[in-house]
C-alpha cells in the first residue's frame, strides 16, 4: 500500500514486501558481474548444482574446521525462495537440488537470473535488487555505481549482518570481498577496483525517503484502510491519495520540532542517557556496539564520549567517526562537565549523549526532549486535513497526539462558552464584573472554589469582548453561571465535542473537559467558515494496483451541504473578538506574521500542564498543543502564548505568504454601533467611543447591563451573577 500527498508525492508505504520488478535485459552488466562474483561465479557453466563449488567449499570447511563456505547456486537459491521453507535439514537440501535440476531444465539461464534478481531478500523488507537500490541509495538500478552494486551484491549472504544502514563497517568489509572476487575473476580492472574501493558511499539512513515526514498521518491512513480492507490492504497494491499538502506538512513538522527543542533548551540538560564501560584503546567495533540500542532522531544523533573537559569533548558518532566539540557547542551542558556535577549526570568517558549541528553548521551536545506536541491544520471550507504532526518523532513515539491525546484545553475552550452566551442574548458590550468570586462545596458538588485570573489580579467591570481578549477566568465563569452549564454542555455539541467529556460544572468555562487537537481544529473551523460544521477528512480516493478507483471521498463543503450549526452573525462576532485576541490580547505575538486576517485563542491549564494555541483565517485553521505524555507541569509561565503560539506561528508563517487576505465583511443582521469602552453603553456617532458589532435585535442601550433579550436590562438573578 502506497500513500500519496495531495500533490501526488509518496509519503508512506505499508506492506509485507517492497518490490520493484526489472527485466534482466535492464540490469547493468556490472551488476550481473557483481552478483555472480559474490554468489555463483560458474552460474552459466553448471546445470543447477556446481560440483566444483561443492568440492571447493568442502575443502575450505575442512581446512578451517567449521562451516565457512556454502555451495548453494543461484538456481538452488531460486528453488529455495520460491518453493521451500527455511529449515536447515538434509531433506530440504535434497529437495532443493532436485528442484534446481527441474528449473534448469525448464528455464533459460537468463530467466533464472531474472527470477533471482527480482526475488532475493536484501534486508529492509526489500525483495530484489531494483527495490534495494531505491531503499539503500535512493537510485534506480541503472544509476548505481560499481561500489554501490558491489555492496548490494554482498547482501544475499546475510542481509541483516551486512546491512549498510545498521552495520556500515561489516557492509564495507563484505563489499570489499565482492570487489576482490570481481578483480580476481577479471570482471573488473585493477583501476576499477581501486576507484570503487575508495568511493565514499552515501547510504540512506531512513527506511524510506519520503517527500515529507508524515509518519503519524500515514499510520492514521493505514488504520483507516485496514479497517475497510483488513489484510488485503497490504497485498492489493492499493494507492491512497490524501488531502495532505507536502508544503504544509514539511512546515508543520519543522515548526513543531523547533518549538519543542526551544522549550527543552529553556529547561536545561538532564544528563547523559547512560554510560558504557570503555576500556582504553577500545576498537571502533566496541564503540558501535555501545551505541547499538541508540536510535537517531533525524538530525539528532547518538554518540559516545571518549574524552571530556570543560573546554573540549571528543565523541564517536555511530557510523560517522570522531567529532571534537568545543566550548561553543558545550554551552547547553557546561554544568555537567565540571567536578561538581552529580556522578549520574556528569559527562565523562563512556557517557551516551546526543549531538546535533547548530544553525552555523557546528556540532553541539544536545538531548532528546521529554515533552511532546502536536500540530494539525485543515481547510475550514471542506475539512481537508492539510498537515498533521502527531509528535516530535514518529520513529520514537507512534502515539498520535493530534488524534488520540485527550487533554484539557484550558482557555482555548472559552470561545465556545462565549458563543453560547451570544445565543442567549449577551453582546460584545455586555459588562461583567471581574471581581473575586467564591463558590461553596454545595454549589460545586465537590469542594469550595475561588476561580482566579492568570495574573492574580482583578480589573472590575469590563465588556464581554475585553474579557475574552484578556482571557479573564472570572469573567468566563460568571458568563457560564448566567447561561447555565447545562445549556453550554448541550451547545458545544454543535461544534462536534462529546458532551460526556465536558461535565456541566462551572469549571467548563476554564476548559476543564477533555479534547483532542483534531477536535479543536474542527470546532474552530465553525468560526472560520461562518457557522458550518465540517467533518475532517484525509482520503481523496483509493485506487487498486491497476488504477481502478476503489473508493472516493466527496466532502460536504461549507454552504454546499455542510450543516449550519451556529448563526453566521455569531460566527462573525466571535471571529472579530478573536481577531482582537491576536491584535492586542494574549495572542498578540502573532502580529509578527504581518497579517490582519488572523484570529485565535491561547490556552493554558492549571499548573501549566497543557499549552495551546488555536488560530485561523478563512482558508486555514491550525491548532498547536504541547505537554508531557504523563501530565506534569511545563514550568512556570509556560503558557499557550509563550510555548504553543511560537510553533503555530512557525507553521503559519511558512504556508500563508502569497495567500491573499480575505475581506472581513459582516453578514446580514449585524450592525456596527459606537459604545463607551468602559460602560458598554451606546453613544452617539459624534461622541468618544469604539465601534463594535451586534445582532440587530440586541443593540446596546443606555440600560443594557447584560444584554438580556427583550427587557434591555438584566434581571435581578443575572445581574447578581454578572456582578
Amino acid at each position: 500500500m502506497r500513500i500519496y500527498s495531495a500533490e501526488g508525492e509518496l509519503i508512506g508505504e505499508f506492506g509485507e514486501e517492497r518490490r520493484a520488478v526489472v527485466a534482466i535485459a535492464d540490469v547493468p552488466q556490472s551488476m550481473v558481474s557483481a552478483i555472480l562474483a559474490a554468489e555463483d561465479e560458474r552460474f552459466y557453466q553448471h546445470g543447477g548444482v556446481d560440483y566444483v563449488g561443492v568440492a571447493r567449499a568442502a575443502l575450505s570447511n575442512l581446512v578451517s574446521g567449521g562451516v565457512r563456505q556454502g555451495a548453494s547456486t543461484i538456481t538452488m537459491q531460486v528453488a529455495r525462495n520460491f518453493f521451500l521453507s527455511k529449515e536447515r535439514t538434509l531433506t530440504r537440501k535434497f529437495n532443493e537440488i532436485l528442484l534446481a535440476f527441474k528449473i534448469e531444465h525448464s528455464l533459460s539461464k537468463d530467466q533464472i537470473l531474472q527470477l533471482y534478481v527480482n526475488q532475493i531478500y536484501l534486508g529492509q523488507r526489500a525483495y530484489g535488487f531494483a527495490a534495494a537500490a531505491q531503499i539503500y541509495f535512493g537510485k534506480p538500478l541503472m544509476a548505481l555505481t560499481l561500489a554501490e552494486q558491489a555492496m548490494l551484491a554482498g547482501l544475499p549472504k546475510a542481509p541483516s549482518r551486512f546491512n549498510p544502514v545498521a552495520s556500515p563497517r561489516r557492509a564495507k568489509q563484505r563489499q570489499q570481498y565482492v570487489l576482490r572476487r570481481m578483480r580476481e575473476l577479471e570482471l573488473i580492472t585493477p583501476a576499477q577496483f581501486v576507484a570503487a574501493d575508495n568511493q565514499s558511499l552515501v547510504v540512506k539512513k531512513e527506511l524510506a525517503d519520503y517527500s515529507a515526514k508524515a509518519g503519524h498521518f500515514a499510520e492514521m491512513v493505514r488504520q483507516a484502510l485496514y479497517e475497510r480492507f483488513q489484510d488485503a490492504a497490504y497485498t492489493r497494491g492499493l494507492r491512497v491519495y490524501t488531502t495532505l499538502s507536502v508544503t504544509h506538512q514539511q512546515a508543520a513538522h519543522a515548526a513543531l520540532r523547533r518549538g519543542v527543542l526551544e522549550y527543552d533548551q529553556r529547561h536545561g540538560y538532564r544528563g547523559p542517557e547512560g554510560y558504557a564501560d570503555l576500556p582504553v584503546g577500545a576498537p571502533e567495533e566496541a564503540l558501535e556496539e555501545a551505541l547499538q540500542e541508540i536510535t537517531d532522531s533525524e538530525d539528532i544523533f547518538g554518540a559516545i564520549v571518549l574524552q571530556a573537559s570543560p573546554a573540549r569533548v571528543r565523541v564517536y558518532r555511530r557510523g560517522g567517526g570522531m567529532l571534537d566539540i568545543g566550548v561553543e557547542g558545550l554551552k547547553f551542558v557546561g554544568r555537567m562537565l565540571g567536578e561538581k556535577a552529580s556522578p549520574n549526570q556528569r559527562i565523562r568517558r563512556g557517557a551516551i549523549v546526543r549531538v546535533q549541528k547548530n544553525e552555523k553548521g557546528h556540532w553541539q551536545i544536545t538531548q532528546l526532549p521529554a515533552v511532546e506536541a502536536a500540530l494539525v491544520s485543515l481547510d475550514p471550507r471542506d475539512g481537508a486535513i492539510r498537515a498533521l504532526a502527531g509528535g516530535f518523532d514518529f520513529a520514537r513515539n507512534q502515539y498520535n497526539h493530534a488524534t488520540q491525546a485527550l487533554r484539557q484545553p484550558g482557555s482555548s475552550f472559552k470561545p465556545f462558552i462565549y458563543s453560547a452566551a451570544l445565543e442567549k442574548g449577551f453582546t460584545t458590550a455586555t459588562v461583567i464584573d471581574d471581581a473575586p468570586l467564591t463558590f461553596t462545596a454545595a454549589q460545586t458538588g465537590s469542594e469550595p472554589w475561588e476561580p482566579k485570573n492568570y495574573d492574580g489580579t482583578f480589573e472590575g467591570p469590563m465588556r464581554l469582548r475585553t474579557g475574552l481578549v484578556k482571557s479573564k477566568n472570572v469573567v468566563s465563569v460568571r458568563i457560564l453561571q448566567a447561561i447555565t452549564p447545562q445549556y453550554a454542555q448541550d451547545y458545544i455539541a454543535r461544534f462536534g465535542f462529546d458532551p460526556k467529556l465536558h461535565p456541566p460544572y462551572l469549571t467548563m468555562a476554564l476548559g476543564a473537559g477533555n479534547v483532542t487537537p483534531l477536535q479543536m481544529v474542527a470546532a474552530y473551523a465553525v468560526f472560520a467558515n461562518g457557522g458550518h460544521r465540517i467533518t475532517p477528512n484525509f482520503i481523496v480516493r483509493i485506487e487498486d494496483g491497476r488504477g481502478n478507483v476503489v473508493a472516493e471521498t466527496v466532502p460536504q463543503r461549507a454552504g454546499e451541504g455542510a450543516r449550519r450549526v451556529i448563526d453566521p452573525r455569531n460566527a462573525f462576532i466571535m471571529n472579530s473578538i478573536m481577531r482582537d485576541v491576536v491584535r492586542m490580547g494574549t495572542g498578540a505575538r502573532a502580529m509578527k506574521l504581518g497579517r490582519n486576517d488572523l484570529a485565535g485563542k491561547t490556552g493554558t491549564t492549571n499548573d501549566f500542564i497543557d499549552a495551546w494555541f488555536c488560530g485561523f483565517n478563512s482558508s486555514l485553521v491550525a491548532v498547536a498543543w504541547i505537554g508531557f505524555d504523563k501530565p506534569q507541569t511545563l514550568g512556570r509561565n509556560e503558557t499557550g502564548g509563550r510555548t504553543a503560539l511560537p510553533f503555530w506561528m512557525g507553521y503559519m508563517g511558512s504556508v500563508l505568504p502569497g495567500v491573499p487576505e480575505q475581506p472581513f465583511k459582516p453578514p446580514d443582521g449585524v450592525v456596527a454601533l459606537r459604545v463607551d469602552p468602559d460602560s458598554g453603553l451606546r453613544v452617539d456617532d459624534g461622541q468618544p467611543g469604539i465601534v463594535d458589532f451586534f445582532f440587530h435585535e440586541f443593540p446596546p442601550t443606555d440600560q443594557a447591563l447584560a444584554g438580556v433579550p427583550g427587557a434591555g436590562a438584566a434581571t435581578e438573578e443575572v445581574r447578581n451573577q454578572l456582578f
